[in-house]
């Protein structure tokens, strides 16, 4: 853990400006890095008092080192601006990178000691190989073993630690980094090959020297501090303390992935997509998180490090209006009402959407359910954590999907298979439970049951064809009368919808529309498929976008059939709670949009500034369109006037 003295968050959607880069790029400014105090303030939570934090000197050894601005995919919006933990893609987290100069002697005894129980260790990895695998393997071990106890890593390592008071840690890194990045360069493939071999052995030492990890990397956090990793699981980001982690990034991710919606939902800004970024965050003493432009910066310089705080209290001032706010209706000026919904994964996010005015909870993503625990939960369990949700909500309505296991995230529940070479078309969402009638029957047992405490609606995720929806209706049927049967009382019909998210549905909308209840559209999927673009997929991660005429086609099938039927559609996808939809959305006939909590105020201020009219004529030159790059430009150029009349006037006491 690289340790600075800033620690602060904000949540909302103003920035500073900032340089253009493409995902991936690097900028490198000589500047000289300084740093003051900061305050912890999130505008999630605008009433939130403002906390003192460390405004020790910041270190004059790292003065010199350039800021780097760089480039990846915005997945949570918000600026964060502290000190880095750098999650070691061992599941590592390493220690300050600073030593008082008093403690480098015992620091000097660490390394020794580091070097010799890694040594040992690799001795008995040898052995261990020799008499299970052979001389051939063993003998590449001994190499390592060799390489531990070579002189030159000694001496060099201690050089560092006596040189620029760093720990053991960090200067073994930054010797056998530096070895691994040549080695890395040569076009000899097998001499480049040895790179791994170095960085195995890198990993040896600093587990050694790091003794055993804690469950969790956030328990040794003296201070908050802001999160970086090569990725982070969806359950590894769903246990993040928001208090303790003002924000992460990540060189993997895409824009949609879980991960990035649960970073949301937990209101944490968020960077994914940004390539190799771990070793220059290593020796960063200061990190900027830009949440909105997608942007990370190391060691800021003064300038820029103004910006962003300027930037931020910017942001808390707006967000404090827009709380004021929550309780007006979402209604554009010629009197067209839309309910606004929020997306939860927990019970402790509903008090977040009624905070900020949500007619109620549009998706609720269950999954989170079983990734937490070693084996499924039972009836009784789910029962008990639907109930909770339900009677938090007050009487406001809740749609409940079913279990959409799969793809990033079949991989992490325990049991559930065997993996596939291609889960993204594999069996995930509604095939996974239909494939696992007892996974899945238990799921309707404890929703049927929950569902006679509130306006409780059950929806069926990656829903493809008629059949895989008949199968289902069928085994909610089969249940219902189980649980009648055992004396159960239930309700006379809970409202049954399915998730549009690929292609297949949207163009068959018109015979689903006949079956169901309800549309619910998952953009987040749908432009995946459409497209033909793994989301999660950093390397393609320029081609996924929301904005393309395919998919904004495919939509607009979606709302006619669905208004043709007379049943209700609405957007749970990333695409309905962003600013820049909302009127193209609008004018294509949605009245229901449902989003993070955090999102909706944003959402309400530019419905409450359009006009129907406007918005039909909006959407449709939208579908007129050729490309994604026009339709992005006509969505912000009928944004902006909203936006700056909103700006004018709003006050924090009279309502429009």
């Amino acid at each position: 853990m690289t340790v600075g003295n800033e620690g602060t968050s904000w949540n909302g959607n103003a920035s500073p400006r900032r340089p253009t880069l493409d995902a991936g790029e690097v900028l490198v400014l000589d500047a000289d890095a300084e740093a003051g105090g900061g305050i912890d303030q999130r505008d999630g939570n605008p009433g939130m008092q403002p906390k003192a934090f460390s405004t020790s000197p910041c270190d004059p050894d790292l003065d010199a080192s350039a800021m780097q601005v760089v480039k990846g995919i915005a997945v949570s919006p918000g600026i964060a601006i502290g000190p880095v933990v750098v999650l070691d893609p061992l599941g590592m987290r390493l220690p300050p990178r600073k030593v008082a100069p008093e403690a480098l002697a015992a620091e000097l005894v660490r390394l020794e000691e580091g070097l010799a129980a890694a040594g040992l260790e690799a001795a008995q990895a040898e052995a261990d190989a020799r008499h299970r695998l052979g001389p051939q393997y063993a003998d590449i071990l001994a190499a390592h073993a060799r390489m531990i106890t070579d002189e030159t890593l000694r001496v060099d390592a201690r050089a560092r630690i006596e040189r620029y008071g760093i720990s053991a840690e960090h200067a073994v890194i930054e010797v056998l980094e530096t070895l691994a990045s040549r080695l890395d360069q040569l076009s000899d493939p097998h001499l480049s090959a040895r790179a791994a071999d170095v960085r195995d052995i890198q990993g040896r030492i600093v587990g050694q020297l790091i003794g055993q990890r804690p469950k969790s990397f956030q328990e040794g956090l003296t201070a908050p501090s802001v999160a970086v990793a090569h990725d982070l699981t969806p359950s590894e980001a769903a246990q993040l303390d928001p208090d303790r982690v003002l924000g992460f990034a990540t060189e993997a991710g895409g824009q949609a992935s879980h991960t990035a919606i649960v970073a949301a939902a937990l209101e944490i800004p968020a960077v994914v997509g940004l390539g190799a970024i771990v070793d220059q965050a290593r020796s960063a003493r200061l990190i900027v998180i830009d949440g909105d432009e997608g942007l990370v910066v190391l060691n800021p310089d003064a300038p820029t490090l103004e910006r962003y705080r300027a930037a931020a209290v910017d942001r808390s001032a707006r967000y404090r209006v827009l709380s004021e706010q929550a309780g007006l209706p979402a209604e554009t000026l010629d009197g067209v009402r839309v309910e606004l919904f929020g997306n939860i994964e927990f019970v402790d996010e509903v008090a977040a959407c009624l905070k900020w005015g949500a007619a109620g909870v549009g998706l609720y993503r269950t999954e989170f359910l079983y990734l937490r625990a070693p084996t499924p939960p039972t009836e009784e369990e789910q029962y008990q954590a639907y109930s909770a949700v339900i009677r938090s909500l007050q009487g406001k309505p809740i749609i409940i999907r079913t279990l959409d296991l799969g793809a990033d995230k079949l991989t992490s529940y325990r049991g559930a298979g065997s993996l596939e070479a291609n889960p993204v078309l594999g069996l995930r969402s509604l095939r996974f439970s239909l494939r696992h009638p007892e996974l899945f029957r238990t799921q309707l047992r404890a929703l049927l049951r929950a569902a006679v405490q509130g306006d409780v609606r059950i929806l069926f995720p990656l829903v493809s064809t008629l059949d895989e929806l008949r199968r289902a209706r069928a085994v909610v049927g089969e249940v219902a009368a189980e649980l009648r049967a055992e004396g159960h009382s239930l309700r006379d019909a809970v409202p049954l919808g399915v998730m549009v998210e690929v292609p297949a549905a949207a163009l068959m909308a018109d015979q689903f529309a006949k079956e169901v209840d309800f549309f619910s559209i998952g953009t987040n999927d749908l432009i995946q498929y459409t497209l033909a673009v793994d989301r999660t997929n950093e390397t393609v991660a320029d081609l996924y976008s929301a904005a393309d005429p395919s998919v904004l086609r495919l939509i607009a099938m979606v709302v006619e059939a669905a208004e043709k039927r007379g049943i209700e559609v609405s957007v749970c996808g990333s695409m309905g709670g962003e600013p820049l939809y909302a009127l193209f959305l609008l004018g294509l006939g949605l009245r229901s949009l449902s989003m993070p909590p955090h999102q909706l105020p944003e959402v309400r201020r530019v419905i409450r500034g359009a006009r129907l009219d406007a918005a039909r004529v909006l959407a449709a030159e939208a579908l007129r369109l050729d490309t994604a790059r026009e339709v992005v430009a006509l969505l912000e150029a009928a944004l902006r006037p909203i936006l700056t009349n909103a700006k004018a006037m709003e006050t924090p006491t009279t309502p429009r």
